[in-house]
């Protein structure tokens, strides 16, 4: 995936998966869990072209689902420059007790704009503080 624009608020992103299919998303909002997202099937063709106009670096991952406890995760494992960097994601609009997460999750990152992909496109892997 690769992002056309990213500024306080705002994104707008291409990504290709499988090397099949592409698709342009629109993200708006700041708060973690409060971000209006639109998003839009586009010729693979056009999204290739597109690449020509990426702004910081392109990201690789490998998207994984995982279901713990009756709630759907998304891992995303990097490749690339991004190498060793694994996020998972659970889209929730509440918060989940300490007893129903899984054991194998790391620190919480939620609303750490640091952790966003356009942040990782841009800047790299933040620095972590323990």
């Amino acid at each position: 995936q690769f992002y056309l624009a990213a500024g306080p608020g705002r994104t707008v992103r291409i990504r290709i998966s499988d090397g099949g299919s592409a698709k342009l998303t629109l993200k708006f909002g700041s708060k973690a869990r409060e971000r209006d997202e639109f998003e839009y099937s586009i010729p693979l063709s056009e999204a290739v072209e597109m690449l020509d106009f990426a702004i910081g670096r392109v990201i690789e991952k490998t998207r994984h689902h995982v279901r713990h406890r009756g709630y759907l995760y998304e891992i995303d494992v990097f490749g690339g420059p991004l190498a060793g960097l694994v996020i998972a994601e659970l889209e929730t609009p509440e918060d989940v007790p300490d007893e129903m997460l899984p054991d194998w999750l790391g620190r919480e990152v939620t609303g750490e704009s640091k952790f966003y992909n356009a942040s990782l496109a841009l800047g790299g892997i933040p620095e972590i503080a323990a």
